[in-house]
């Protein structure tokens, strides 16, 4: 059974704040997979979720696109990963990648799309640019009896 829900907010404080808040609930093994269009603002709500991790407000959070990944240490690690410049799935093997699922921190991946192997067990937000202002952020995760059943009711 699918669970999912979607929120419209008005502004880029209104994405990072939901972010913070979804980053509050996070757990340790979570699996968060971002997915738009350009300009969507998964780093916005990436950089929400980081300050909802304890990630110190000073610290940029910075869309990982030539990097695949950057790591930022708050309450849980975060490991945020952009996949947007992926070549081949091989390039996730070489990274050692599937080590971050599942394990000490929360896997926040953007543009998981691009590898659509590890979708059954995680969190699934999509972003659509609805105008200038507006998002709408469409959450859902693939089994009700999995750790973000709890985290979906909560933010409902």
């Amino acid at each position: 059974m699918i669970d999912e829900f979607s929120v419209c907010t008005c502004s880029a404080a209104a994405t990072q704040q939901f972010g913070r808040e979804l980053g509050a609930l996070l757990a340790q093994g979570a699996l968060v997979l971002l997915n738009g269009e350009l300009g969507a603002g998964k780093t916005c709500l990436a950089t929400g979720i980081a300050r909802g991790l304890g990630i110190d407000e000073g610290i940029p959070i910075t869309s990982p696109t030539y990097t695949l990944m950057n790591s930022y240490m708050g309450r849980l690690p975060l490991y945020h990963f952009d996949l947007y410049r992926l070549a081949d799935g091989d390039e996730l093997i070489d990274l050692g990648f599937e080590d971050y699922f599942q394990g000490d921190g929360v896997a926040l991946v953007e543009w998981s799309e691009r590898c659509p192997d590890f979708a059954a067990d995680a969190l699934q937000i999509d972003l659509t640019y609805v105008d200038e202002s507006i998002r709408k952020i469409a959450i859902r995760c693939m089994d009700d009896h999995s750790m973000y059943a709890p985290l979906m009711e909560q933010l409902k």
